[in-house]
């Protein structure tokens, strides 16, 4: 799955949690399109017809264009009457039969990425709990695309073929890596884009060996960071999980591992391919 569909995916399900959160009847929206100053709106939900689909948005321009520009939030209680924005879109509006419109931009360090649209098929202005609610689902695509671009990067860093030996600085480097990608999946909320990052964690260990050990995910996930050298405390911190549950899956694992220490419990599932 490209980068662009992995975004459409979050997108999506962004706008049916907006629905939802808002009780509004229409919404639809995009991603900025790559070295472009628009966005491309891909995603409807709760249209009637396809106007709106594909529609480039301009930076600056209309309810969208204007969200981009000023990066913030935008609303007009009729969107063919607003003195408050541009016309340009005016057209694929009527045909779809919206009025209200409010427009979300998604910002991820800085930079707006998409834009969330909500709409009525009524004129009137919106309250302050559907705004609220509308920029709440916004924060969750942004936190969604920064785990996403966190993952990519954590990828790049893991390319380094590994040492024969399992040794050196590079090879340290990608067992830290395999860490933090394992302890960002949890964190993806769209099953496919987690499965092919937990995948990718795969082809940073040796295959499995046939009739070997198992290990619970979590448990994979703290003895990870254990072999990265984190101690009990900053793998509770980058799981965001108590310290006593990080000392109850470390006691499991080491079980399963037929290990009394935690290098014991590294060297073990470095053996049955479970680690790099």
């Amino acid at each position: 799955m490209t980068a662009d569909a992995v975004g459409a995916v979050e997108i999506g399900g962004a706008l049916a949690r907006l629905r939802r959160a808002t009780g509004l009847p229409v919404a639809f929206g995009g991603l900025v399109e790559s070295g472009r100053p628009q966005i491309r709106i891909s995603e409807l939900s709760g249209t009637t017809t396809a106007a709106l689909r594909s529609l480039a948005v301009t930076s600056g321009n209309g309810l969208g264009g204007k969200a981009v520009a000023l990066a913030r939030p935008c609303a007009v209680p009729d969107y063919s009457r607003s003195r408050r924005i541009s016309h340009e879109y005016d057209v694929p509006v009527a045909a779809e039969g919206i009025h209200a419109v409010l427009a979300v931009p998604v910002v991820v360090r800085r930079r707006v990425r998409g834009v969330l649209y909500g709409a009525l098929r009524s004129a009137q202005p919106f309250g302050d709990r559907t705004l609220d609610a509308a920029m709440a689902v916004a924060r969750d695509v942004e936190q969604a695309l920064v785990v996403r671009d966190e993952a990519r990067g954590l990828l790049a860093a893991a390319r380094p073929e590994p040492a024969p030996a399992g040794r050196g600085a590079a090879w340290e480097q990608v067992r830290e890596a395999h860490a933090a990608l394992r302890a960002l999946a949890p964190r993806i909320g769209d099953p496919e884009v987690r499965a092919e990052l937990l995948a990718a964690c795969g082809l940073l260990t040796a295959p499995p060996r046939a009739g070997g050990v198992t290990l619970a995910p979590r448990e994979l996930d703290v003895l990870s960071w254990v072999a990265a050298g984190a101690t009990n405390a900053a793998v509770a911190e980058r799981l965001g999980i108590g310290a006593e549950t990080v000392k109850g899956y470390l006691r499991s694992a080491m079980r399963k591992l037929g290990a009394h220490t935690r290098g014991e419990a590294v060297t073990a599932a470095r053996g049955a391919g479970l680690l790099p």
